[in-house]
């Protein structure tokens, strides 16, 4: 059974979400539940979660998401040829 969650948060970050939402031709409540979703039940916490290991997976041009620690050297080679 749906039940109502009140969030607040700036004026300009809600207005950003929603047109993210429409431009999707999706709920704003269903952005958030999909979100919510994906969070970990239990277990030790991830620095990412899995949208983010995902997106860094599509990133690094890998078939699956990189582990955590994959995700930190990934972005540590990166600043380290970026600041050569």
């Amino acid at each position: 059974m749906p039940t109502k969650l009140t969030l607040r948060m700036d004026e300009g970050l809600i207005k950003k979400a929603k047109a993210w939402a429409k431009a999707r031709h999706i709920s704003l409540s269903h952005a958030g539940a999909e979100f919510l979703a994906q969070l970990p039940a239990e277990g030790p916490p991830s620095r990412f979660n899995p949208w983010t290991r995902r997106l860094a997976g599509v990133a690094l041009g890998k078939e699956k998401a990189p582990t955590d620690d994959e995700a930190c050297q990934a972005y540590l080679d990166y600043l380290q040829t970026k600041h050569r």
